[in-house]
């Protein structure tokens, strides 16, 4: 009854971004399912052919800061409904006009552009969204839904397949749809005023702290969904479907860790956050490279699990760095501009990481690329004490 009681008490244009959310989060997690078995089953893709997927797949988060300054024109808000058309038609196109792997690879681009496109979107909508002071708490709302959201896509692809004879363009099509109704929820938003120079391509050396974090932030970020899944697959040897099963756990423990991270965001600042995170990834880096040589064989594969798990829901601490970005700009509209500039930042260095860290798997061992991210974590360590809220912002 409470929380039909606080859904009546929300804003029009909060319930709406909420519902666009639930939309988008389901359609992202029905590809993201289906994906690589439509692949499988479509094309008989080379080693080469599948590496290279993920150029076309990343490339866009590195571009969109480039199309976000062409897109200028567009408030947030409906420049988020242009990135859910985008993948809309992305996933359309990959489901019902793929007939050779190259016009994929087009159509995949055009989908993962979408999404990136819509990165530091949900996070710049969602402060707008926030009362005073309580942006972490309204982030971590916004990510709880969309962890229910991923959890009730996953399912519904388990489910059409396994009872209600879904191929593979069900999936797409429906994808297609809800982010199709997730573009029209947002288009249904009241448009704030649109800034005629927004300064995208513009870096800020009063921000140079904040573009260190997310420098860090991309490194540690594609270490571990690179090479983390390894460790049990390659390593442990543990079935490819166990991935499928911990992305299940995380995103119901997410549903309840995201709010509360977003409340320890604002009572306990972005400082405490960001250098916790930092000391947790320490031990997630030695139970990763090292609990095979610790543990016996069973506990060890544990360890592993335990730490996919923490690392997953630590992801989420992404949210300090937004909410920390728009407590220092000095101007309202640097934010959005900021926080695309970031992707952009984070894709550079996380493309960097995963060359260097197959490289030192091959050449060292799977346990030196998380001594990499134990150095990683220590610098972030050090990078987020340095961390300082403005008078006027902690006001």
């Amino acid at each position: 009854m409470n929380l039909i009681s606080r859904i009546k008490q929300s804003s029009r244009e909060l319930i709406l971004f909420a519902s666009a959310a639930l939309m988008l989060g389901m359609a992202f997690s029905m590809v993201d399912a289906t994906f690589n078995n439509f692949l499988n089953d479509k094309f008989a893709l080379t080693g080469f052919q599948r590496s290279f997927l993920e150029f076309p797949r990343e490339l866009p988060g590195f571009l969109v800061v480039f199309v976000s300054a062409a897109l200028w024109f567009f408030c947030s808000r409906r420049l988020s409904m242009v990135a859910m058309i985008l993948s809309a038609v992305g996933a359309a196109l990959i489901g019902f006009a793929s007939s050779n792997y190259w016009l994929m690879i087009a159509w995949l681009f055009i989908y993962s552009m979408g999404q990136h496109l819509f990165m530091p979107l949900a996070s710049t909508i969602g402060m707008e969204l926030a009362r005073e002071g309580q942006d972490g708490r309204r982030l971590g709302q916004i990510n709880s839904i969309r962890n229910l959201a991923a959890i009730l896509g996953s399912f519904s692809v388990v489910l059409g397949f396994k009872y209600l004879g879904f191929t593979f363009q069900h999936t797409f099509a429906i994808a297609a749809v809800l982010l199709g109704i997730a573009a029209f929820l947002l288009f249904m938003m009241k448009p704030e005023p649109v800034v005629e120079k927004r300064g995208f391509l513009q870096l800020h050396k009063e921000y140079r702290l904040y573009y260190i974090l997310n420098v860090l932030s991309g490194a540690r970020k594609q270490l571990f969904i690179t090479f983390a899944p390894w460790v049990l697959v390659s390593v442990l040897k543990q079935p490819t479907q166990l991935m499928a099963t911990l992305f299940t756990i995380g995103g119901v423990i997410g549903i309840l860790f995201q709010p509360l991270l977003g409340w320890a965001i604002d009572k306990l600042g972005e400082r405490i956050v960001l250098a916790s995170e930092a000391v947790i990834l320490v031990f997630v880096c030695i139970g990763y490279g090292f609990a095979k040589f610790i543990f016996p064989a069973d506990t060890a594969y544990l360890v592993v699990c335990a730490c996919f798990l923490i690392d997953q829901m630590i992801f989420s601490v992404g949210m300090a760095r937004a909410t920390y970005m728009k407590k220092i700009a000095l101007q309202p509209d640097h934010i959005q501009p900021a926080l695309t500039a970031a992707v952009t930042i984070d894709h550079v260095f996380s493309i960097t990481a995963a060359l260097v860290g197959g490289l030192i798997w091959n050449t060292f061992g799977f346990q030196y690329v998380f001594l990499l991210g134990m150095l990683i974590a220590v610098v972030n360590f050090f990078t987020a004490l340095r961390v300082r809220i403005p008078a006027k912002a902690a006001a």
